[in-house]
């Protein structure tokens, strides 16, 4: 089985993975290199008239940079696909089906753990901006994680009410204690190019873990079959 499970993660992870470049590249990064731009100072938003928005757009290959950040997001999302790919193994194991179709679902889940549940709190953030302490953020974000996990699982598997009870009180309990949070709201960067970056990363996101769910599951199916 183990052979089984690493082949189809690394599969799908890579191919996940450079989907998930390819859509930063043109989608996030022009935002990154704008926000880069507050950062130094080079760019204000300050004063009556604002400032320029300027160039949101791809705007070329940076060979080391981009492919530094291809091969990054490749083997981010194989670690990913490790976990994915695992939990459908286990989830095979109590009788579910796996295949592309229903791994679009297990994709949106891990979206909704990995992403979507710690965004509800804590937002991606662009370079300048204010934010808690990153120590107090890490613990938040893998709390939060941890608990969105083992609700949707308990969503999914449970069996009766106090399990689903229990999958609702895990999914609030992070935000209710509350994230980290800096002690006062400002930077240099606008708050419209933040707020750009935030929509877009958790758009690619969604769609990147889609993708991984139906590479997954089809994979996974395909290696059972053969």
């Amino acid at each position: 089985m183990f052979p089984r499970l690493l082949t189809s993660a690394l599969i799908a992870g890579a191919g996940a993975g450079l989907l998930a470049a390819l859509l930063q590249l043109i989608f996030v990064q022009p935002l990154l290199l704008q926000a880069e731009l507050y950062e130094t100072g080079q760019l204000t938003h300050f004063g009556a008239d604002g400032s320029p928005a300027g160039s949101l757009r791809f705007a070329g290959i940076d060979p080391l940079r981009d492919g530094l950040t291809v091969v990054f997001s490749m083997l981010v999302y194989c670690g990913y696909a490790l976990i994915l790919v695992a939990l459908m193994a286990l989830a095979e194991m109590r009788g579910a089906g796996v295949d592309a179709r229903r791994g679009i679902l297990w994709g949106v889940a891990g979206f909704v753990v990995a992403q979507m549940a710690p965004a509800v709190s804590l937002a991606p953030e662009l370079p300048g901006s204010l934010a808690g302490e990153v120590e107090a953020r890490q613990v938040w974000w893998f709390a939060c994680v941890i608990s969105a996990a083992v609700a949707l699982w308990l969503i999914a598997f449970g069996r009766s009410w106090p399990a689903w009870a229990a999958a609702v009180v895990l999914l609030l309990a992070p935000h209710l204690w509350g994230a980290p949070m800096p002690e006062a709201f400002g930077g240099p960067v606008p708050p419209e190019l933040a707020a750009l970056f935030a929509a877009r990363v958790l758009g690619v996101g969604l769609a990147v873990w889609a993708v991984l769910g139906v590479l997954a599951g089809a994979l996974w199916n395909g290696e059972r079959d053969g």
